[in-house]
């Protein structure tokens, strides 16, 4: 019987490593103009007119407004951050992407926006997303709203689980595996 168990316990952390695998966050190469040093906050009015210099960027994918892409670059999964500063940038860079003068995005809507983590399937991935939360200093951060389908996910935070006061290590859970990334604090300071 004794045997049994020892053996069985390692099978179990013969077949742990697969079951888990650890990412290390990442901005983007390149300016990321204007500057940003302040991490994820409710729009305010410096950060909103800063978002609008950020939209008006141009180019295919400017790094202000796309910093999150590769954030947490994996074989499963996509992410992708929605901020107040970020619907604020995107708009204007869209609108100026097609042409048309810059908008004034409505400040109001800024300040309902929140923290969301959009999750994707990466294109041949059999890992789906069924949960995403955010640790810090050994406390679980739950999304305080979530909506999973066979498309993905949306997970929504209060600023708090991303302040830049010290890292965090956001836990992506899938089907199949979970993906953890770790955020250092500089890098959270880096997010808009």
């Amino acid at each position: 019987m004794r045997i049994r168990i020892l053996v069985l316990l390692g099978l179990l952390c013969v077949q742990a490593p697969a079951l888990r695998a650890q990412i290390n966050a990442q901005m983007p190469a390149g300016p990321g103009a204007p500057a940003w040093d302040k991490g994820i906050l409710p729009i305010s009015r410096d950060s909103y007119w800063n978002a609008v210099e950020c939209g008006k960027q141009g180019g295919v994918r400017p790094a202000c407004v796309f910093y999150d892409a590769d954030l947490c670059k994996n074989d499963d999964f996509t992410l992708a951050l929605y901020t107040p500063y970020k619907s604020v940038a995107y708009e204007v860079w869209r609108v100026l992407q097609n042409k048309q003068p810059a908008p004034t995005p409505s400040y109001t809507e800024a300040q309902r926006t929140r923290v969301t983590i959009g999750v994707t399937p990466v294109a041949g991935s059999k890992n789906a997303i069924t949960g995403v939360l955010v640790k810090r200093g050994g406390k679980t951060i739950e999304p305080t709203a979530r909506a999973v389908d066979a498309t993905g996910g949306k997970f929504t935070f209060d600023f708090t689980a991303f302040a830049p006061t010290s890292d965090i290590t956001i836990e992506l859970a899938g089907r199949l595996r979970t993906l953890t990334c770790n955020v250092e604090q500089p890098v959270l300071t880096l997010l808009r």
